[in-house]
């Protein structure tokens, strides 16, 4: 049987670790918001012609450095950036002329993306996800107990942390895609909890006098080939995505660092924290003083 809970300093440790680093770099420089939240131009480009996505990209970062492409259909081309000037869209249609065909009114639209949206759009993301998570509280609070619930969240909650800090550590952009992907991890990570959780209320009826950490041990060693399995399958199919299906890397990636987030706090975290507040209760009960 695994000792997973009698390691739980480290499990602890390695998380705050983690999350430390990304706070620090958020404090330090923040999050690196995309146009999708701070506001910028949305280009749309035509092409007569199938072009190479990798050479035009490397065409694009030396007008918009900052820029976020995406193929689109009927050999279109879409750019966001939150510093490109209309002076410097000209230009970079004449430098794509030079290697490729397009039609005489290459830009099939160029717009401005007010920030006002991009704020509505991360007030709208929060809402949805306090929504999630009150949801999903309720019905853990139903079906199992409400401390259930509470570490849940809280497991959840270090998932997305993990995935923020990664994200605030190198840099990478944050748009709307980002936001989906949050939402799915939500759903991932705590269907994985769920799991280790309905196992261990199942080995508590069997329990009799066995300590809430021997408990937990066999739950998580009951479902560990289960959880890496389930893992991994997905795992595998995200990681091809990112790889072959490069226009939705914005998505993909954070959802790769979400699910292996989720395995380990589905497995040590999760499991850990419930043993820690079981064995807190239960002393807390010991020790109030009877009338």
């Amino acid at each position: 049987m695994l000792k997973v809970v009698e390691k739980k300093k480290i499990w602890f440790s390695i998380s705050a670790i983690i999350i430390a680093i990304g706070l620090i770099a958020m404090f330090a420089k923040g999050l690196n918001f995309g146009i999708d939240f701070e506001g910028g131009t949305n280009i749309i480009l035509k092409f007569d012609e199938e072009y190479n996505k990798e050479e035009v990209d490397s065409i694009v970062k030396g007008f918009a450095s900052d820029a976020v492409t995406n193929t689109a259909e009927n050999n279109e081309y879409e750019i966001k950036s939150k510093n490109f000037e209309s002076k410097d869209v000209s230009k970079l249609v004449e430098e794509l002329k030079k290697k490729y065909k397009m039609p005489e009114n290459a830009i099939v639209s160029q717009e401005e993306i007010g920030a006002s949206v991009g704020k509505e759009l991360r007030v709208n993301s929060l809402k949805a996800l306090a929504i999630a998570f009150v949801a999903m509280l309720i019905y853990i609070a139903v079906r199992f107990e409400f401390k259930f619930g509470v570490i849940a969240l809280i497991a959840l909650a270090h998932d997305l942390l993990i995935t923020i800090s990664v994200f605030a550590v190198f840099g990478i952009s944050i748009n709307s895609p980002f936001i989906a992907a949050v939402l799915t991890i939500v759903g991932y990570s705590i269907n994985a909890t769920i799991v280790i959780f309905d196992r261990i209320r199942e080995n508590l009826k069997l329990s009799g006098r066995t300590s809430a950490a021997e408990v937990a041990n066999k739950s998580v060693t009951q479902t560990m080939a289960r959880s890496i399995n389930t893992t991994l399958t997905t795992l595998f199919t995200i990681v091809a995505v990112y790889i072959f299906v490069p226009t939705v890397r914005g998505f993909s990636f954070p959802i790769i660092i979400g699910i292996v987030s989720g395995l380990f706090s589905s497995v040590f975290i999760a499991p850990s924290l419930w043993v820690l507040v079981t064995e807190t209760v239960s002393y807390t009960h010991l020790t109030l003083p009877t009338t």
